[in-house]
């Protein structure tokens, strides 16, 4: 049994007893006392360090056999009859190793579970020198390094930002149409001949909120209604149509309701539009090729319904061309129709722009260079969109040769290019990188040097006020009320000098000429 702790090897008494009676056990497992009697320690195997402890328990996760794992068990296993011997895992891929690497008798599930749960439930008791505390501890500790591996991660490439960024997009684009929706029907009692004159969903909030009473419209509001419409011939039909409006009054009330609900809009509007660009930002810092091939939101969307870019990588061409159509897909396999030719990449541009005939052939070759794309963007260093830029000139010649019959370039002349290209620009890449790195280096050493010179600033008066005070005791002889006098004055007059703040070093050094020719004048 594995334990935050280390490994445990534990005999079992009478196993088919304890399976007959499963019900009883379950009862007598909460007791230490009947579940010891069957119960017995074998072996035990500490984990070393937290590191080593870390190490083992992520093999385990995987269904990998460690070596400390296969030592202890063949060190501690029955020597004789390690064939016979029937060892209970409660992990199926770990067992699965250890049948193939050591060729044991394994068990799984059951009552293996049941006594699993006993183990763990009184496993400080049943280990001598593991006290409560002690397994608690080791389980803390090992809890948080665990997940810590687990979530360890790049903040840049981060996906799932991208797949919050996209589901946000949708839902902005269905409120945002609904809510101006609104604002149309709203505002059209009012205001009807605006609705025919403009179309966009945005411009209309824009316009009720600048226009407001339409019985107020005058031409000096004209100049700011063509900042909105961006024509001026707009701009002067809607000022005709506010002269000869057949819309119903409205009071002010109503319209402050009204202009308020439209700067909303307008401001989701706006947000839209930032959130477009921190897609496209992020895309291009996660999936650069993908997005260069096929696009961002696309290219998002693709991420977003596999779940991770790792997903997507690990898919192959034919799920890809359909991901998205999985409702069309069953349904023509449940009637044994005609399946599906695209999912999410019919959004793209390419499938568009291709005849009839050729949309099944061309989403099939676009869904093998995503595929492609993802798997780069997955698995490679330094992102570049290098490749997208290729494999979309690909898609391009593929979608010409249908068209016009011309012969596209080679799949290796296109690789070798890019292979070429792409190792320019992560060397460029990189010298960036360790330039921004130098210049990060010298702000931090000039920051140490500003305040090492800083401390030594402030400690240099004190050591000047100590040398004059020496230079007066040992440079000249005098009498003990002359000296007294004497050292008082030097004190005064240095420390005058060095504690003002316009005080500099050639102030010091006169006055330390003064006090030395006084001194020898009274001597």
């Amino acid at each position: 049994m594995k334990h935050f702790a280390g490994y445990a090897l534990f005999a079992v008494k009478e196993v088919e007893e304890i399976g007959m009676l499963l019900p009883q056990v379950e009862q007598s497992v909460l007791n230490l006392g009947k579940f010891s009697s069957v119960i017995k320690l074998s072996a035990f195997f500490p984990f070393k360090s937290a590191h080593g402890a870390l190490e083992n328990i992520n093999a385990v996760s995987e269904g990998v056999l460690h070596a400390d794992l296969k030592l202890f068990l063949e060190t501690n296993l029955p020597s004789g009859g390690k064939k016979k011997a029937m060892l209970g895992v409660s992990d199926a891929k770990l067992g699965a190793a250890l049948q193939e690497e050591l060729n044991l008798s394994i068990q799984t599930g059951g009552v293996v579970a049941e006594i699993i749960r006993g183990v763990r439930l009184h496993f400080h008791s049943l280990v001598k020198g593991l006290t409560a505390q002690a397994a608690s501890k080791a389980q803390l500790g090992l809890g948080h390094s665990y997940s810590r591996a687990k979530v360890k991660f790049n903040v840049n490439r981060a996906d799932n930002m991208i797949i919050q960024s996209i589901a946000l997009l949708d839902q902005l684009d269905k409120d945002i149409n609904t809510f101006s929706m609104r604002v149309r029907e709203w505002y059209g009692y009012h205001f009807p001949e605006l609705i025919k004159i403009v179309n966009d969903n945005s411009m209309y909030c824009k316009l009720a909120k600048l226009i407001g009473n339409r019985k107020e419209l005058t031409e000096e509001m004209l100049e700011a209604i063509e900042e909105i419409t961006m024509d001026s011939g707009k701009a002067q039909a809607i000022l005709e149509a506010s002269r000869s409006s057949m819309g119903m009054d409205i009071s002010p009330i109503d319209l402050i309701n009204i202009e308020s609900f439209s700067s909303r809009v307008v401001s989701l509007t706006n947000y839209r539009q930032e959130l477009q660009a921190y897609l496209q930002s992020k895309m291009s810092q996660v999936a650069p090729n993908l997005a260069a091939l096929i696009g961002e939101v696309v290219g998002a969307r693709l991420i977003s319904h596999a779940g991770s870019l790792t997903n997507l990588a690990k898919y192959p061409a034919s799920t890809v061309q359909i991901l998205g159509a999985e409702k069309a897909l069953f349904r023509a396999l449940k009637t044994r129709g005609n399946t599906p030719k695209y999912g999410l990449i019919f959004h793209s541009t390419f499938i568009g722009r291709a005849a009839a005939k050729n949309k099944g052939r061309i989403s099939r070759y676009l869904a093998n260079k995503c595929t492609i794309a993802s798997r780069i963007d997955c698995f490679s260093e330094l992102p570049t969109s290098v490749f997208g830029d290729k494999l979309r000139d690909q898609v391009e010649e593929r979608l010409a040769f249908y068209e016009t019959g011309e012969a596209p370039r080679k799949n290796l002349d296109v690789m070798k290019e890019a292979v070429a290209q792409a190792s320019e620009v992560a060397a460029e890449i990189k010298r960036k990188l360790e330039k921004k790195e130098k210049k990060k280096k010298k702000r931090e050493k000039r920051k140490l040097e500003a305040l090492s010179t800083a401390e030594g600033d402030d400690e240099e008066p004190k050591k000047s006020n100590g040398c004059a005070s020496v230079f007066i005791y040992t440079s000249v002889s005098l009498s003990a009320s002359t000296c007294r006098s004497l050292v008082c004055s030097v004190h005064r007059n240095v420390a005058g000098v060095t504690c003002g703040t316009t005080a500099k070093a050639e102030e010091v050094d006169r006055q330390r000429s003064i006090i030395a020719m006084t001194a020898a004048n009274i001597k």
